[in-house]
């Protein structure tokens, strides 16, 4: 009789995955048994069937599971009497068992819908394939007396499905109904009291529709909604929270009220439904939003509810609601009743509250589909903790720990030939996201049972992150690892780059990072493999007037393109009719000129980040200090004139090649055409098709060029300029038409949320060299 093991590695533990292969094998008439192990799940099969049988569970996948490799051996000795699912061993599964947290499955949702069944209308329900799994566990291995359900014991009813392989509850660690589960309420945040009612997602509904702002205790942290086409409430939670520009996140019942308000593709709508339910960036069509909603932007971010709490509250809600962060901008959101209570009872006004405490705090992961695929910008709730399978010939030994960057932070476990990345947790110059950092970092050791033998940092010495790997090593090796090569390897590392491939072209544009040469990089061209890199190419580097102030002011780099282009004079005689001369006299131009001819204060920057900046000020659509991250840039790509993108290519702004070892990109006539085109009196719309036009231009005329030095086809794109989709779309396809093979980034953000990832790849690159390879 056939005998065979199959070791199966990927997402198959904790998605009823095991019960799957149970009733297949059954059908089959197969025996054996399977079995959680700490290479992922080990299946043992007799019988005829057991030749096909990879196959058929292929074929047959629970809805969460994904399958990345399958090992088979043949097997001896005597049939067992039947199929069975066996127990692991404690301390023998090393493989995280926690999948993402997911959207409430189709049979839930009948259920809670249902008047006849035990839970109708309870907004905890879950099974195998949906519910929370992140957010609930405190410790490995993940089962339910080390989650936050651990205080609710299960009702005989529950506990007969948790424990039946037939059942689609069966080892659902949350599994929970009215009668032993999690409860619900509201309270008045400014009294304290209790509201009573019978149905609180109702009484929630019902308090948003009659204006007020309300705090929802959710799956990995706190939302605070509102009507998101009431202008008063939407600009008072504007206020109140101290958020001035940057977008609110919208949830709508469905897609028909989200296709109300923007345009959605097939493509998208697979986005917005899948078991991830992230927050989706659209293209506003159709009836219009408050301005106070997204301020200056074209693209929308909705989202479906994603757990029966957010189902029953939207039951009869005909209009989207703003669903955004519970905090205080810029700090991490609330997980606690007792933090409602302290932080955001100045901002809401009730709160809607439960008694299951959240483990870990994880954001709405935020999408936009590009070029027809779909991009994950912030990897958060519903994609992380899921592994990424490093390219097959990586070592499978070295246990590395890459600690990411500074901004939109994130790091990332290396173990058996995966990839690990943290959710986002934010910018760690917030005390609050430093110490979640620490937390996650723990419980990432625990979960996955790893124990970091070499750590990777950002080569800043001042990140924050590069500061707590060496404080962490505790005499481990750090490696410390240039910005922008992160950003290229990240980009080949979730494309299947393999260390035999040899060098790529990586273009690597964004705010800033260190380069070697001790300037500010950020609009690079480099010919890297992951052992290393060579900068062929790079923008022409302008100083930065006050260092982390031009950062945050995009006049500070509209004048320092203004003196590196043509010189103050020269520029106050040509273009004396814009109202710039006068704004820019209202700024200390004689302090920032000695900061810059001295080299005080003033770094040199290749930044395509802060090239952005100063179009957008020179443009007009942007000036003083900006409100968050980016926000000269999303203006001004917002503001973009489609129908000009549309015309031939002598539309666009002239770029200058320059000769050298490296060679530069300079941006200086195009500016000065930008300006010639304002003072003429056309609009920022067709000034900014004509600058992304004329960037992509040149941007492609010089990766043809080195890619024709190189003899090299394959181009890497990467860093956080690659999120405006126009530049993105405009230069692939210039790229793609000229035959060149593009990589770009899909499931790891293309911005410092994927770097954690490239960090990595390097660090198990280079162990080769330690292990003689």
């Amino acid at each position: 009789m056939l005998a065979l093991s199959l070791i199966i590695r990927g997402q198959v533990q904790g998605v009823g995955f095991r019960p799957t292969v149970w009733r297949l094998a059954r059908e089959c008439g197969l025996t054996g048994d399977v079995k959680n192990t700490g290479e992922g799940v080990e299946v043992r099969v007799w019988g005829e069937m057991a030749e096909r049988f990879e196959a058929i569970l292929k074929a047959n996948l629970p809805g969460l599971a994904r399958i990345d490799s399958i090992a088979r051996h043949s097997l001896s000795g005597a049939a067992p009497q039947s199929f069975e699912i066996v127990n692991s061993q404690e301390g023998s599964v090393t493989q995280l068992a926690v999948t993402p947290d997911m959207a409430t499955c189709p049979d839930c949702l009948d259920e809670i819908r249902d008047p006849f069944d035990r839970r109708y209308r309870y907004p905890f329900n879950n099974c195998t394939n949906c519910g929370p799994r992140f957010t609930i566990v405190q410790s490995g291995p993940y089962d339910r007396a080390r989650t936050t359900m651990a205080p609710f014991v299960m009702c005989e009813d529950c506990a007969g499905e948790f424990a039946n392989p037939a059942d689609r509850r069966f080892h659902a660690q949350p599994v929970a109904c009215p009668h032993c589960g999690p409860t619900v309420w509201v309270e008045d945040l400014k009294s304290g009291a209790r509201v009573e009612a019978d149905d609180s997602p109702r009484l929630l509904a019902d308090l948003i529709l009659a204006g007020h702002i309300v705090a929802i205790r959710g799956l990995g942290g706190v939302h605070l909604a509102c009507d998101a086409t009431n202008a008063k409430t939407v600009e008072a939670l504007r206020m109140r929270k101290r958020r001035k520009a940057k977008a609110f996140a919208m949830m709508a019942r469905d897609l028909k009220v989200i296709g109300r308000y923007v345009a959605i593709s097939t493509v998208e709508t697979a986005v917005l439904t899948s078991p991830a339910a992230p927050i989706l960036l659209l293209y506003g069509q159709g009836e219009t939003l408050p301005e106070a909603v997204a301020p200056g932007l074209s693209r929308l971010g909705f989202m479906l509810p994603h757990t029966p709490l957010y189902h029953l509250t939207f039951e009869h809600l005909d209009q989207p609601l703003i669903m955004t962060s519970g905090n205080i901008s810029g700090h991490p959101q609330c997980t606690t009743n007792q933090e409602i209570r302290d932080k955001l009872s100045a901002i809401a006004d009730f709160a809607l509250m439960h008694d299951r405490e959240i483990a870990n705090r994880i954001d709405d992961s935020v999408v936009a589909v590009d070029l027809g695929e779909a991009r994950i910008l912030r990897r958060a709730r519903g994609y992380a903790p899921q592994a990424i399978t490093l390219p097959d010939d990586f070592p499978q030994d070295p246990c590395i720990l890459a600690m990411g960057s500074e901004l939109k932070n994130t790091f990332c476990f290396t173990q058996k030939g995966q990839a690990i990345l943290s959710q986002h947790m934010g910018d760690l110059e917030d005390a609050a996201t430093n110490e979640e950092q620490r937390h996650n970092l723990a419980l990432f050791s625990a979960l996955f049972h790893h124990h970091a033998e070499h750590l990777i940092v950002d080569a800043h010495p001042d990140y924050l992150s590069t500061r707590f790997g060496y404080e962490i090593a505790k005499g481990r090796p750090v490696t410390e690892v240039q910005h922008h090569h992160a950003h290229i390897a990240s980009c080949m590392a979730e494309n299947g780059v393999r260390l035999a491939d040899g060098p790529i072209l990586g273009l690597a544009l964004d705010g800033s990072g260190l380069g070697d040469d001790g300037t500010i990089w950020g609009g690079e061209v480099l010919l890297a493999d992951y052992q290393g890199y060579q900068r062929l190419a790079h923008l022409k580097p302008v100083p930065l007037p006050g260092g982390a102030a031009a950062v945050r002011e995009p006049w500070r780099n509209a004048y320092a393109h203004v003196v590196s282009s043509m010189g103050w004079p020269q520029f106050a005689d040509r273009f004396a009719g814009l109202d710039l001369e006068e704004r820019f006299g209202a700024q200390p131009l004689a302090t920032l000129d000695a900061m810059m001819r001295k080299g005080i204060n003033a770094p040199l920057s290749s930044s395509c980040g802060r090239l952005f900046d100063a179009a957008a000020a020179l443009c007009g659509v942007a000036w003083g200090r900006q409100s968050f991250e980016g926000e000269a840039a999303m203006l001004f790509e917002a503001a973009i004139d489609r129908q000009c993108l549309k015309v031939e290519e002598r539309a666009a702004y002239p770029f200058v090649i320059r000769a050298g070892t490296p060679l530069q990109l300079d941006p200086a006539p195009a500016l000065e055409a930008m300006l010639e085109d304002r003072l003429k009196g056309a609009s920022s719309g067709l000034l900014s098709a004509r600058f992304h036009l004329g960037l992509a231009e040149a941007l492609a005329r010089l990766t043809l060029i080195l890619a024709h030095q190189q003899r090299i086809n394959i181009v890497a794109l990467s860093g956080g300029c690659f999120q405006n989709a126009t530049l993105f779309a405009l230069l692939h396809d210039r790229l793609a038409n000229a035959g060149l093979h593009i990589l770009s980034h899909s499931k790891v953000p293309c911005n410092d949320g994927g770097l954690s990832l490239g960090q990595a790849a390097i660090g198990v690159a280079r162990s080769l060299n330690v292990m003689g390879g």
